[in-house]
């Protein structure tokens, strides 16, 4: 309890009178942290979104004068110029993340999920915000899949600014799955459930990280706190058997088959990077780069 309050008293400090600016923040992650950076004593919330009508349903649960809602792209560097502009913080949520989507469209996905974090840490170095957080995935730790590598090099971009540029505290903070994002496992699971179809998994023995999205925000506003610059922090997350998370909703299962590059057992971190890593009780934090 102690350490709770402490942290909130940190976070409230943290977020006095500050300018947040959130890529992709009408996204699962995104809106999650918005609802809860609202609630401190902030100046004002920029949320960069592409999905109009995303943002249109972020307004209708956040009603706060200090909410900003920007519709542009990650790719349109002019239009991140003008976001980030007076921000004193970054969280970067915006990326292509689904596996099928992103190994079928390698382009766009390598477009938006490098190049648009380029365009992000560029913007940064002009603008100078306090802090840029970028949000990554566990799939980036010994990536087999599109999205895993575009996230892995957007991890290598983050540490590589955070030991070159000395006005912002560049990090990026990497975990596995959340149960209530958009797209999920438990949406394909919920809507079979509903029209009476046998549950769709890819193995019966597949294992996965999992948590839930208040879980993600604590993490995520922890690693504000925390970063110096450059730093890679990973949550040590709890392991669930896919069917066994399934059996929870129905025991009706069809096995359809693992997806191109998909693994059976994701990794939190790899050896390369345990051996960088500083061991903490709830967490790893890797230094990619040496200052």
């Amino acid at each position: 309890m102690k350490k709770i309050q402490k942290n909130e008293n940190s976070l409230r400090k943290e977020f006095q009178n500050k300018t947040i600016l959130i890529t992709g923040g009408a996204g699962s992650i995104g809106s999650a942290l918005a609802k809860k950076i609202i609630q401190y004593p902030i100046k004002s919330l920029r949320i960069l979104d592409l999905n109009e009508h995303s943002l249109f349903k972020l307004k209708r649960t956040i009603n706060s004068p200090k909410l900003r809602l920007l519709l542009g792209s990650v790719l349109d560097k002019e239009r991140l110029e003008m976001a980030s502009f007076g921000a004193d913080i970054i969280i970067h949520t915006a990326a292509v993340k689904n596996i099928e989507i992103s190994e079928f469209n390698p382009m766009e996905t390598i477009d938006v999920n490098i190049n648009g974090t380029i365009n992000m840490i560029k913007a940064a170095v002009k603008n100078k915000p306090k802090k840029f957080l970028n949000i990554s995935t566990d799939k980036a730790a010994d990536s087999s899949t599109l999205y895993g590598t575009t996230k892995n090099v957007s991890e290598k971009l983050i540490g590589w600014a955070g030991s070159h540029f000395e006005d912002t505290k560049f990090a990026s903070a990497r975990f596995g799955n959340v149960i209530e994002t958009k797209g999920n496992v438990f949406e394909i699971w919920k809507d079979e459930f509903e029209k009476n179809k046998p549950l769709s998994i890819t193995h019966p023995d597949m294992k996965r990280y999992f948590f839930h999205v208040d879980e993600a925000v604590n993490f995520l506003l922890t690693c504000l706190l925390l970063m110096k610059n450059g730093e890679l922090f990973i949550p040590k997350m709890k392991s669930f058997k896919v069917k066994e998370l399934a059996n929870k909703i129905s025991k009706n299962h069809k096995i359809i088959g693992l997806r191109q590059g998909e693994k059976m057992d994701e990794i939190l971190i790899s050896d390369e990077e345990r051996k960088l890593a500083k061991e903490h009780k709830d967490m790893w934090i890797v230094r990619l780069y040496n200052n």
